[in-house]
């Protein structure tokens, strides 16, 4: 849906809202934010994609995809297939995933889950709830963090 400019921006300025933008176009949003963090903090640590995976037969079968961020590991997805569950691959997972982005030099880690998700599996490992928001009708998005420690 493109609009022109409301803004008084002058000729060749539209704002359009996009439900199907281009990969490439939003790709533009975070290197313009580092190009800004960059130039108000020289030479900050870069992100760095984190992935841990069980494949069976080459297949992704559970799996944790993530960054690590100036001293910060941000679990982004975990997943475990079904007939997985509760055989340990999880708690496998996480703490792959975090000894790795302690290597990398982080000391504390931060997910975000559903309260029909796995709220219980992540305080089980030492993750604290810091935030909780509502969402309609009977759910809460828990955002959890944990101290990661120095590597063994």
């Amino acid at each position: 849906m493109s609009c022109g400019s409301p803004l008084g921006l002058g000729p060749g300025y539209r704002l359009a809202v996009e439900d199907d933008p281009a990969e490439a176009d939003v790709e533009v949003l975070p290197h313009g934010l580092e190009a800004f963090n960059e130039r108000r903090w020289p030479q900050h640590p870069p992100w760095l994609p984190l992935a841990v995976f069980i494949r069976h037969e080459g297949a992704v079968v559970a799996g944790l995809a993530g960054e690590t961020y100036c001293g910060w590991l941000f679990i982004r997805y975990l997943w475990v297939a079904e007939e997985l569950r509760g055989s340990g691959v999880g708690r496998e997972l996480m703490a792959r995933a975090e000894a790795r982005a302690r290597d990398r030099g982080c000391n504390s880690a931060w997910l975000d889950t559903f309260s029909f998700q796995a709220p219980g599996f992540y305080e089980k490992l030492g993750y604290e709830e810091f935030g909780r928001l509502d969402y309609p009708p009977d759910h809460q998005r828990h955002f959890l963090k944990k101290q990661l420690g120095s590597p063994e």
